[in-house]
C-alpha cells in the first residue's frame, strides 16, 4: 500500500508539473513612450499687411476771422463765421509687424488713409469799418500717413483687445470766399500739412492661421494752423473721430 501511494503521489506531482510547464504564459511588457509636448508658434507674431473702410465724424473747428495787425492798425477780432463739422467715408492701407509674450501682443504699424473728410461752413460777419460780408470757409482731411504703437491683451486666443497711440501727418485743403453786401467777391486758398497724433482703441479676431478682422475707433488731432487770406487770418483746428472695420493678412 505505502508503494502504491508512493507512485501514486509521484505520478500526480509529474503530471502536474508537465501541465505548469505546456501552460506556462509569459507576461507582456508593454513599452512606455513618453509623450513630447511640442510648443506651437505664437499664432500672433510676425508680419502682417491690411486694409480699412472708416467713417469720420464729430470734427468740431470753430472758424472766427482776425483782422491781421499792421504797422498803423492792432490785430482785432472780426467775428465767428461758424463751425467745421468734419466727416466722410475713409479707406487705407497698412502694415506692421507684432511680438507675441504669453497673452500679450504689441508692435509697430505704419498706415496710410485717403478720403474725403470735409465739412463746410458760413457765417454773417458786420466788424466796424467793413461793408458786412458773408464769409465761407472750407476744410478738407485728404491723405493722412501715421505710425503708431499698438499692443493688446488676448481675452481669448483668437481674440485681442488693443489699444494704439502715435504720429500722424495729414494734407489738408483748406479754402475761404465771400461775399459783401455791395456785390464785391473774393475767395482764397491755404492749403497746408500738419503733423498731429491719433489714439484709438479696437477688437481684433482671428478667423484662420493667416486671416483676421477687426473693428476699431479712433481720435485724430492736428493742433491749430493759422491760415491767412489776404488781411484776414483764422486759427485751422482740424480733429475727427473715425469708426473703421478692416482685415489683416498675417505672413
Amino acid at each position: 500500500m505505502k508503494i502504491n501511494a508512493f507512485l501514486f503521489t509521484s505520478a500526480a506531482v509529474l503530471t502536474g508539473s508537465a501541465a505548469f510547464a505546456g501552460g506556462y504564459i509569459a507576461p507582456v511588457v508593454q513599452e512606455v513612450v513618453p509623450v513630447v509636448e511640442v510648443a506651437q508658434a505664437p499664432l500672433w507674431a510676425g508680419g502682417y499687411v491690411g486694409g480699412t473702410l472708416g467713417y469720420a465724424f464729430q470734427g468740431e473747428d470753430r472758424v472766427g476771422y482776425h483782422e491781421t495787425a499792421t504797422a498803423t492798425n492792432a490785430e482785432r477780432f472780426l467775428g465767428d463765421a461758424g463751425e467745421l463739422k468734419l466727416k466722410g467715408v475713409n479707406g487705407g492701407i497698412r502694415a506692421g509687424y507684432r511680438w507675441q509674450r504669453d497673452a500679450w501682443v504689441f508692435g509697430p504699424e505704419l498706415s496710410f488713409d485717403f478720403g474725403s473728410i470735409e465739412d463746410s461752413t458760413s457765417g454773417r460777419l458786420t466788424p466796424g469799418g467793413y461793408v458786412p460780408f458773408e464769409m465761407k470757409t472750407e476744410s478738407k482731411v485728404k491723405n493722412v500717413a501715421a505710425l503708431v504703437l499698438k499692443g493688446g491683451y488676448l481675452v481669448k486666443p483668437d481674440l485681442l483687445l488693443f489699444t494704439k497711440a502715435g504720429v500722424a501727418r495729414a494734407d489738408i485743403e483748406y479754402r475761404a470766399s465771400f461775399v459783401d453786401d455791395d456785390g464785391d467777391t473774393g475767395s482764397g486758398e491755404a492749403d497746408f500739412k500738419k503733423t498731429g497724433y491719433i489714439v484709438g482703441v479696437g477688437l481684433e479676431k482671428r478667423v484662420s492661421e493667416k486671416l483676421s478682422v477687426s473693428g476699431e475707433y479712433e481720435y485724430a488731432n492736428f493742433g491749430k494752423e493759422t491760415r491767412e487770406f489776404g488781411a484776414l487770418h483764422t486759427e485751422a483746428t482740424p480733429k475727427y473721430h473715425n469708426i473703421k472695420i478692416g482685415v489683416n493678412y498675417r505672413f
